[in-house]
């Protein structure tokens, strides 16, 4: 293993699940990724449970070339975020680049909103999945699915499944 840490980007905004934050976090600290933390500013973001998560970067000074994956938790967050240009971008580039993008939950809403789910199989909550097939993906109920770079799951219960996918991934 090299001596320069891996570097995954999580792009978040207030009101996020708080378990599709930290657990991610966790799961990928644990095999010695860093996890930068990047919102449409700095400073602690508040989950819908209380949690709380610093947000250490801008995604305005954030480029694509600086990680290797880009997590999207779910929540409100992603309804924040996917009204805000510059995630939207950010996201756009980073799928374009075909490094890995995982979402959960309503992650893909910031997907949908950066057109990048034409042609695409992905799963989330099942709340959003009429606006999945209307961005022109095709929606699937499962724990967690892989389709090229885009990596989702549906729920906080699928997180053990999901924390795998993004290890793997990364090919750890």
């Amino acid at each position: 293993m090299s001596s320069t840490p891996r570097r995954v980007a999580m792009i978040l905004a207030e009101n996020f699940e708080d378990s599709e934050a930290t657990s991610p976090i966790e799961a990928l600290d644990a095999q010695g990724v860093d996890v930068t933390v990047i919102g449409m500013s700095t400073g602690t973001l508040t989950g819908k449970k209380g949690a709380k998560v610093d947000a250490v970067a801008t995604i305005a000074d954030s480029t694509v070339g600086d990680f290797e994956l880009l997590i999207i938790p779910g929540g409100g967050s992603p309804e924040n975020l996917r009204i805000d240009e510059t995630a939207v971008d950010f996201t756009r580039d980073f799928v374009a680049s075909g490094k890995p993008v995982a979402s959960i939950c309503h992650g893909p809403q910031l997907l949908i909103s950066a057109d990048v789910l034409s042609g695409r199989t992905v799963t989330a909550v099942n709340k959003i999945r009429d606006d999945i097939t209307n961005a022109g993906a095709t929606y699937v109920d499962e724990e967690v699915h892989v389709d090229g770079n885009l990596i989702s799951s549906r729920i906080p219960d699928d997180l053990p499944a999901f924390n795998d996918a993004l290890v793997n991934a990364l090919g750890l």
